[in-house]
């Protein structure tokens, strides 16, 4: 690869008017990283669906119409994609339903993104392995165990399918400002046992590995932005191959 010539490699990046839509941004993940975009002078707007009023956008992901219509109407530089059904047993027990949400509205949202030329984050999960080897890396072979890694893994590939220049993180367990304790699978244990006197059922065999919102909204930011200034570098100074897949 060539020498990318010094000003390049100390440049910042400063382009008016920077845009990112966060899907999903009334959730745990959504709200960090909205939060970020924001506080770092983007021009950050949020959609959501019930908890979207009056702060976010309300869209339904799973409308193609609104979905297009947001992001050829906002014209965004960079998409980050948080909105899922994250909740396993949820997945379980209505799986069409979290299909359509973290397969099907993935993929469409991953080819309105390339319509517009937008650099697309997937957020996905470390659930998409069978944790029998952790901390994973981005080489290891996925092997879903539940069906909720299955649909995380099945929107990885609808997305880099429809965006080949998307990119895909790899989350593990997140905790951070909740507003209600069952937000994250960290607090909600406080919330089985701050007013019982019983003894609540934990398992001492899982390998977790929490992981503050912040830190992964920061990862998010610091990749949006380096997207966008190796769009302003030579393609003499670029490797091959696109950004893609990236572990928290």
């Amino acid at each position: 690869m060539p020498e990318m010539p010094e000003d390049m490699e100390q440049e910042e990046v400063n382009i008016p008017n920077r845009r990112v839509l966060v899907t999903g941004a009334t959730g745990l993940l959504g709200r960090a990283v909205h939060k970020e975009f924001q506080q770092n002078n983007w021009h950050a707007v949020g959609c959501g669906f019930r908890r979207a009023r009056p702060k976010f956008e309300q869209v339904n992901l799973l409308d193609s119409n609104a979905v297009h219509h947001i992001i050829h109407d906002f014209q965004p530089h960079v998409i980050v994609h948080c909105a899922a059904e994250r909740r396993p047993d949820v997945v379980e027990n209505q799986p069409d339903a979290a299909s359509q949400l973290n397969v099907d509205a993935s993929g469409n949202l991953a080819k309105e993104a390339a319509a517009v030329g937008a650099f697309l984050i997937y957020i996905s999960s470390d659930y998409v392995f069978d944790g029998t080897n952790p901390p994973y890396r981005e080489e290891d072979i996925p092997a879903p165990l539940n069906l909720y890694g299955k649909t995380k893994l099945d929107g990885e590939k609808a997305v880099l399918e429809n965006n080949l220049g998307a990119a895909v993180l790899r989350i593990p367990i997140l905790y951070g400002e909740v507003e209600k304790l069952e937000e994250s699978a960290v607090t909600v244990m406080f919330d089985k046992v701050q007013f019982s006197n019983k003894s609540a059922n934990m398992d001492h065999w899982q390998q977790r590995f929490p992981t503050h919102v912040k830190d992964v909204a920061t990862v998010c930011r610091q990749l949006a932005e380096k997207r966008m200034l190796v769009r302003r570098i030579p393609e003499s100074c670029l490797s091959e191959g696109p950004l893609c897949l990236f572990h928290a």
